[in-house]
């Protein structure tokens, strides 16, 4: 009897960390939401390169919980709005954060 109560605790903690441990926090996503954002991330890259006058441009694009962040260098103001509003079209972007600045 005691070995099944110790048996049965030992596989309760085991699924309670197994659960909390996949959790997200204020600063840090689950699992899940890592693979949305780094879906998010792709098709934003995808987009972003597809764009014929942001092609040569050089941004980097990361995704926290559905905000865009999008950094670096491009050649005009105009391109830095067009880096926006492409990130901004693209499905499962809530927001975009746009730090790109012009060369």
């Amino acid at each position: 009897m005691n070995t099944r109560r110790r048996m049965s605790l030992c596989l309760t903690a085991f699924a309670f960390a197994a659960l909390t441990g996949c959790a997200a926090t204020p600063t840090q996503e689950s699992t899940g939401q890592m693979l949305d954002d780094s879906v998010v991330t792709t098709k934003v890259k995808a987009a972003i390169f597809n764009e014929t006058s942001l092609k040569s441009l050089d941004i980097s694009v990361t995704t926290f919980r559905g905000v865009v962040h999008l950094t670096g260098t491009v050649d005009s103001k105009r391109s830095v709005a067009i880096a926006g509003q492409v990130a901004q079209g693209v499905a499962g972007v809530k927001a975009v954060d746009n730090e790109l600045r012009v060369k």
